[in-house]
């Protein structure tokens, strides 16, 4: 069953349905993986270091110890909660936006529909990156696919 989109965003649709029927053939955990690689990839696009913040340092070692087995889903689901806390207190659009991606990639460890939700953010980036550029939209979902295969 195809996944809902649950954020306002200017996408490439065929694409995003593309990267949907991958998504509904892959295990959570794989999700989980792909998920991370794409909070790393987007945090690189808007040139925020993240490894100074120890609040999303954790989280992906949170979500990194659930793949194998050394830690709960509530644990990443509160990993996940603290990104997003993150997200609320800054001011900075474009980086709001990336943190909701990597709170959302954190908690696919929670659940699985985390991945395409932190997709979607993703796009949102792009969006307000690169305001009207549907070019950049569809590079974006082409890495995803890319990296989701």
């Amino acid at each position: 069953m195809a996944t809902k989109v649950k954020i306002k965003i200017n996408d490439a649709v065929e694409l995003r349905e593309q990267l949907d029927h991958i998504y509904e053939n892959k295990s959570q955990m794989e999700l989980a993986q792909w998920a991370i690689n794409l909070a790393k990839h987007i945090l690189s696009l808007v040139g925020y270091d993240y490894e100074n913040e120890s609040i999303i340092i954790d989280g992906f070692a949170t979500n990194e110890k659930w793949q194998i087995g050394e830690a709960r889903m509530h644990d990443v689901r509160q990993a996940g909660f603290k990104v997003h806390r993150l997200a609320k207190e800054t001011t900075d659009v474009i980086l709001q936006a990336a943190l909701r991606v990597v709170g959302q990639a954190i908690g696919t460890g929670h659940m699985r529909e985390h991945a395409m939700v932190a997709s979607d953010y993703a796009v949102k980036v792009i969006n307000l990156k690169f305001p009207a550029d549907m070019e950049a939209v569809k590079s974006e979902r082409e890495w995803q696919i890319r990296a989701m295969k």
